[in-house]
């Protein structure tokens, strides 16, 4: 399944990440791939509140990855300085994955060929000077075609 969705704004996104946050469970990955500035944390914000995670969701651009508790879980990574595998070990990565939280995974084109084949895949592409409008494409399973 695949869907596109234009958003004209943060909240809208927001909203949009929301929605799907509202649909994910334990065991699940969702991976980014777009620019930087595009959109991806905000998406992400939008995700813990569908998944009633509260506390401030930030990029982890510095850390690596962020904790947010909830039931489940939400793990937020940010692989733009990962480089594939072996890298990805030192990032913890391995020891989150598992059926207990859900995974929020940045700049996930870095890491491809280790993101299981169930992932949930956001594209996001918010062109230069367009006033907080994005092009979100989300690629997953048939729970997402009612967004």
């Amino acid at each position: 399944m695949q869907r596109s969705f234009t958003t004209e704004s943060e909240e809208e996104t927001v909203e949009l990440g929301r929605r799907i946050g509202s649909l994910l469970h334990k065991g699940d990955t969702v991976a980014y791939r777009g620019g930087l500035g595009a959109g991806k944390t905000t998406m992400t914000r939008g995700i813990a509140l569908g998944m009633g995670v509260s506390g401030d969701v930030s990029s982890p651009t510095f850390a690596l990855v962020n904790e947010y508790p909830g039931d489940p879980p939400l793990i937020h990574f940010d692989m733009y300085r990962v480089s594939g595998g072996l890298d990805l070990e030192s990032t913890g990565f391995f020891d989150y994955a598992s059926d207990d939280c859900v995974l929020a995974v940045e700049w996930s084109e870095n890491i491809a060929d280790e993101l299981p084949d169930n992932a949930v895949i956001i594209d996001i592409s918010s062109p230069a000077g367009n006033g907080g409008r994005r092009e979100i494409t989300i690629t997953g399973d048939d729970r997402f075609a009612n967004l």
